[in-house]
């Protein structure tokens, strides 16, 4: 029963939860999704988001949040085609995609968008995995819900200043450039008083 499932050390460590702090690892090109203070001279001149070979990158953290504030709640597993925004933990702002063209593949641009969490629509994403529930062993897509682009890497790289980091946007296609894993992070175990608001 559920209840003995709850006793077992681990037992709910498989998925990934609402609430959850962690890095996605794009499993093709073994780059941490990635975001930080500098802005795409192109484009929506918006800040950019990259993707990192270093594992320790403190830029390389996402919040994963509901679609709405209480649509997620805090602990629970994500499910396999749940609406989610990532929220970059250093800056606040969304993972986030809009018909402006990429830098350097021409694909569509992915940029962090907002203010302390709170942006718009085109800051929402469904999880694409097999099964019931996001599991942390697996390589999952995240299909934009607003246009319709899958989150890739194709493997371009930047120059200065953010030399040797990946160009990240979105492609249409569903392909091995837009596989993501969960990695580092602080999982959030569901909470048996859930009036408790703890942040990290």
């Amino acid at each position: 029963s559920e209840t003995q499932c709850n006793k077992i050390p681990g037992a709910e460590a498989g998925a990934v939860t609402c609430g959850s702090v962690l890095k996605l690892l794009n499993t093709r090109h073994n780059v941490r999704l990635h975001s930080h203070e500098v802005k795409y001279g192109s484009g929506s001149g918006q800040q950019s988001v990259t993707g990192v070979e270093v594992s320790d990158d403190a830029n390389s953290y996402w919040r994963i949040r509901g679609k709405t504030d209480g649509s997620c709640q805090r602990g629970m597993p994500v499910k396999c085609g749940q609406a989610v925004r990532l929220t970059h933990v250093n800056t606040g702002k969304n993972l986030h995609t809009h018909h402006f063209p990429s830098p350097l593949s021409n694909n569509q641009e992915v940029s962090a968008f907002g203010d302390d969490g709170e942006g718009d629509d085109l800051d929402v994403w469904a999880v694409q995995c097999s099964g019931t529930h996001w599991k942390r062993d697996d390589a999952v897509r995240f299909k934009h819900i607003g246009t319709d682009v899958f989150l890739s890497i194709t493997g371009e790289q930047y120059g200065h200043p953010i030399k040797g980091q990946r160009e990240v946007h979105g492609m249409h296609s569903a392909n091995h450039h837009n596989y993501w894993k969960a990695m580092e992070g602080v999982f959030i175990k569901p909470s048996a008083d859930s009036t408790k608001h703890d942040e990290l």
